[in-house]
């Protein structure tokens, strides 16, 4: 039986060399003579190919979930758009009841989620259809909670997207924006705590940093990044600023969970410390809360994946990342199954604080790749598996010069990680799961060149080094799908009737 390191390079996509490919210009040694000796693919990560709405760019979040699985999976954006173009998003059962509950009784429906359609985590589109469904109800009482992005669509457009959001309320013929904040308060997943809490005190209880007539005025007085918008209540002169009332509901609108569940968690547990436990919670689509929330569009099977089958066959696994994205190559690899596996060992390389990603675009991927080596070097362990973040994490900073340093930092990485397996006498797997750092400008609507720190559509590269020398060679074309199986097959491993993704190799 054989064994090898199954390396993800985060944000690693393909596009030719040009100003706005900071992958390109940076200096790969490694990376480059693995290409040009070794087996190389190119594999679709977005759209359909991935379970994604055709056209979408790919995430971290479907593209573990994928390499995982080993087949396409619906995501949660296509599950949900496929219920709003049918019409039966409007028409849910739980979300008519409750919006007939608020009308009857003359409390309101709070949507909080962000506005803009990058569908990576949301799609402002499907707020047309919850306040539809408001408005077939008899539901005028609707409060909006809107959270700017600048991460997933460039950065100047929040402008545009709630312009966008007025339309949506105009055509609905009822509701109102009561709250503006940013991204980077409202969906933070670093654990600082201080973070989400100005965001729950907005939402609950109107706690702002400035008060304005409408959000127009609010924008123009913000200089920062949209994802940096500070807590704003937009409330008339000498009115109050909105709360959430006993009695009310909340419906979290993002169909991502990640960035959305420490938010909806803290504002369960205040909402139980204050005795408003009467407020119903609802989201779109299916959280990974503590708290229990009911879902209008549930999720889809990812059983049976790459997890699965080496636990069947009782093979160790290895599991290396830094926090940003322990859970990818764990929680999301795994079936988004956050029970104990006897056989996988977890390894998160964190320090006291968070890294600076502009001043230290290498974040830790020396550490990581330390730790590969040294999972590599245990006869015990089947497969490596690890994620090396830089590329996606400092390229969403859209910063071009940083992200350039974080490409060569992960070359680096995968120099010492490459050596690692030929002295072990392991296979080395290295795949992008989406792309970022190979764009990052973007055109906005007057044609300017902004800078773009999102993902794209573009294809992701596949390196295999086989255990044993081979002559450089190109395999067949494929998708995320595919990883899981070519794994396994790798490993001697029987693989799963249920993926439908091949073996490459």
């Amino acid at each position: 039986m054989t064994a090898g390191i199954l390396l993800v390079l985060d944000g690693w996509g393909i596009a030719a060399p040009g100003p706005s490919n900071a992958i390109a210009a940076a200096r790969t040694p490694c990376l480059d003579q693995l290409r040009a000796t070794s087996l190389v693919s190119a594999l679709a990560a977005s759209g359909l190919a991935v379970g994604l709405p055709d056209g979408t760019v790919g995430n971290s979040e479907i593209g573990h979930l994928v390499i995982g699985a080993g087949r396409p999976l619906e995501y949660d954006s296509l599950l949900v758009e496929n219920e709003a173009k049918s019409g039966r998003l409007r028409t849910h059962a739980v979300l008519s009841q409750t919006c007939k509950r608020l009308a009857e009784s003359g409390g309101s429906l709070h949507l909080v989620g962000l506005m803009s359609d990058g569908r990576i985590h949301s799609d402002i589109g499907h707020v047309g259809e919850l306040l539809g469904a408001a408005a077939d109800a008899g539901l005028r009482r609707v409060l909006v909670h809107a959270i700017t992005d600048g991460r997933d669509v460039p950065n100047g457009t929040a402008s545009a997207y709630l312009d966008q959001l007025a339309g949506l309320l105009a055509t609905a013929g009822s509701g109102q924006v009561c709250s503006l904040i940013g991204r980077n308060f409202a969906m933070d997943k670093s654990g600082k705590a201080e973070l989400t809490r100005a965001a729950c005190d907005l939402i609950l209880d109107g706690r702002a940093d400035g008060h304005y007539q409408d959000a127009a005025t609010a924008l123009s007085g913000h200089t920062g990044a949209d994802a940096g918008l500070p807590a704003t209540a937009i409330c008339s002169q000498g009115r109050p600023a909105r709360r959430v009332m006993p009695g009310d509901a909340i419906l979290f609108t993002n169909f991502r969970s990640d960035r959305t569940a420490p938010l909806a968690d803290m504002i369960a547990s205040r909402l139980r410390e204050s005795q408003r436990d009467s407020v119903t919670l609802l989201s779109l689509a299916e959280y990974d809360t503590s708290c229990p929330i009911a879902a209008l569009v549930s999720r889809a099977d990812a059983s049976g994946g790459l997890a699965d089958a080496m636990s069947g066959a009782g093979l160790v696994s290895v599991r290396i990342a830094e926090p940003e994205k322990f859970d990818h190559v764990t929680f999301f690899v795994n079936g988004r199954d956050s029970a104990p596996r006897p056989l996988d060992q977890h390894v998160c390389v964190s320090g006291e604080t968070p890294p600076d990603y502009l001043k230290c675009p290498e974040m830790r991927v020396a550490e990581v790749a330390g730790h590969v080596v040294a999972a590599a070097s245990r006869p015990d362990v089947s497969l490596v598996l690890a994620n090396l973040a830089n590329i996606d994490v400092v390229g969403h900073t859209g910063d071009y010069a940083a992200t350039v340093q974080a490409t060569e930092a992960v070359d680096k990485a995968v120099g010492q990680i490459a050596a690692a397996a030929r002295e072990a006498g392991r296979w080395l797997m290295v795949v992008g799961d989406h792309g970022n750092g190979e764009q990052m400008t973007q055109a906005d609507a007057g044609g300017t060149l902004r800078p773009y720190g999102g993902h794209t559509t573009n294809p992701v590269p596949l390196i295999i080094v086989p255990a044993h020398k081979i002559e450089a060679a190109e395999l067949d074309s494929g998708t995320l799908g595919d990883v899981a199986p070519t794994a396994l097959a790798m490993l001697d491993c029987p693989i799963p009737t249920v993926m439908t993704g091949r073996p490459l190799i």
